[in-house]
């Protein structure tokens, strides 16, 4: 299973939320350097956020193309990418994978269409779609409104042209809790794609535990920022 660092950005600055919610920030400097220590200590994959777009309040692309350019292992990029125009542009600029949040399922037929031409011009391997849930219900616009889409029902609609799924349980995220086991079971059991988990992740427990799950991988941020878990030891599990 990988284990991959996350590296969300803020106002150009390599940030975690609490929750997703303003007003938790917490700064961790730069977010190229953050990116370039997580591949000296190992990472494999790397995985990038932009928080700024997600919230609609601005865009950190010149931080996320200097990663790009900075690091030799892939790097996968998401947030706030609504439109067809954006994923072409990440796609265009060399980002290995783009994962598709609100841009997958706030018009559900338009969005499929897009994901379909996306994946007709760069190919399948390169679409991941974000899975956001709350109490069981996709949430979008980064994060802000809920959906009649239940997390484990989603991911059937847009199989046919994704690589696999990033889901986050924004209920645990950044809180450093543990995770919920029993949503991410549901999810991974609903589809035979990838399928990488994010939020609450605290121990090496956790990691075991969404292994034997069936999860492809695990997106890590607060829990590594904060030392709570030390990435050389998830390496050996």
């Amino acid at each position: 299973m990988k284990i991959i660092p996350a590296v969300d950005i803020k106002d150009g600055k390599c940030t975690q939320l609490v929750g997703g919610k303003l007003g938790t920030e917490k700064f961790y400097g730069s977010p190229v350097e953050s990116a370039r220590q997580w591949v000296r200590r190992g990472a494999e994959i790397l995985h990038v956020i932009d928080l700024d777009s997600a919230l609609g309040t601005g865009n950190n692309l010149n931080e996320i193309i200097e990663i790009r350019n900075s690091i030799d292992i892939p790097v996968q990029v998401g947030g706030g990418i609504r439109k067809y125009e954006d994923a072409k542009k990440l796609l265009e600029a060399g980002i290995d994978k783009i994962i598709a949040g609100t841009f997958a399922h706030e018009d559900y037929f338009n969005d499929l269409k897009n994901l379909k031409k996306l994946k007709n011009k760069f190919g399948k391997e390169r679409l991941i779609v974000a899975v956001d849930s709350k109490k069981g219900k996709v949430v979008i616009r980064g994060w802000q409104q809920s959906s009649d889409f239940f997390a484990s029902e989603f991911v059937k609609n847009f199989e046919e042209v994704a690589w696999g799924f990033l889901y986050t349980d924004v209920d645990v995220e950044g809180r450093m809790k543990g995770v919920n086991l029993s949503g991410i079971k549901k999810v991974v059991s609903a589809t035979e794609l990838p399928v990488i988990v994010s939020g609450g992740i605290s121990s090496a427990e956790d990691i075991k535990n969404i292994k034997e799950a069936g999860a492809y991988g695990v997106v890590l941020g607060k829990a590594l920022y904060e030392e709570k878990i030390l990435f050389e030891d998830l390496l050996k599990i």
